[in-house]
């Protein structure tokens, strides 16, 4: 099972996540480090377990500001192997565009999307992505014809359940279930209220294939002993 690192940037600082209420956002306390710089951050991770990948929520870009491009490319100019899945809020091929020197993984979060035409294009030129299937409460998030078309998803996909995210709840594992069902062909991410490795193990049971953590990694509830031996 795959571990991947979250971190939310707004404002340039990494802020906690929580419930996917944007509004209420603050900078991290966290147990890792004394710090809610991006690159301090990523570096008490990197510290904490030798992660392959990070994934990175620009909280700006995708409210529409301006985004931490600057940042990223100061994490990538430390970390040049780190694999690093981005959400910037996608919605055409022109929000790529700020990214393209700095070899990120797109993630498109269906939230973002107006419709399925949005998604069409911003895969039209065969760029390696991530979807994020988006959820706040029981409702998707995100054009319909993406989630009854799993024909359409790439081999990556997250089940990001908003409300779940910071919240010390647990995942949505039914809702996990069923899109582990239906991406046959790929592999499923959960995203939202891992708390321990419990809950990684029960979610490795149900065949998904990684999760993203990041509360859970700051309070020292998830140890790099428990990754290690959930990545086994």
């Amino acid at each position: 099972m795959n571990i991947i690192p979250v971190i939310d940037l707004l404002e340039h600082h990494v802020v906690h996540a929580k419930r996917g209420e944007r509004q209420h956002y603050r900078p991290i306390e966290s147990g890792l480090c004394d710090s809610s710089q991006p690159l301090a951050i990523t570096r008490a991770l990197l510290e904490l377990y030798p992660f392959d990948t990070l994934y990175i929520a620009d909280l700006n870009a995708i409210q529409g500001k301006p985004a931490h491009v600057d940042e990223i490319a100061l994490i990538r100019q430390h970390y040049p192997q780190l694999r690093i899945w981005l959400d910037a809020g996608f919605k055409n091929t022109r929000d790529l565009l700020p990214w393209s020197g700095l070899e990120v993984t797109p993630v498109i979060g269906s939230e973002s999307l107006p419709d399925i035409g949005a998604y069409q294009e911003l895969i039209s030129e065969g760029v390696a992505h991530v979807l994020s299937l988006d959820f706040r409460g029981d409702r998707y998030q995100g054009p319909e014809a993406l989630l009854d078309n799993p024909r359409l998803w790439p081999q990556l996909v997250i089940g990001m359940t908003l409300a779940n995210v910071g919240s010390n709840q647990g995942p949505d594992h039914a809702r996990l279930q069923q899109l582990v069902g239906m991406a046959q062909h790929g592999k499923l991410y959960g995203a939202g209220g891992v708390r321990d490795i419990n809950d990684l193990q029960r979610l490795r049971e149900q065949g998904i294939a990684g999760a993203l953590v990041a509360s859970a990694l700051h309070s020292g509830q998830i140890s790099s002993q428990d990754i290690a031996h959930i990545s086994l």
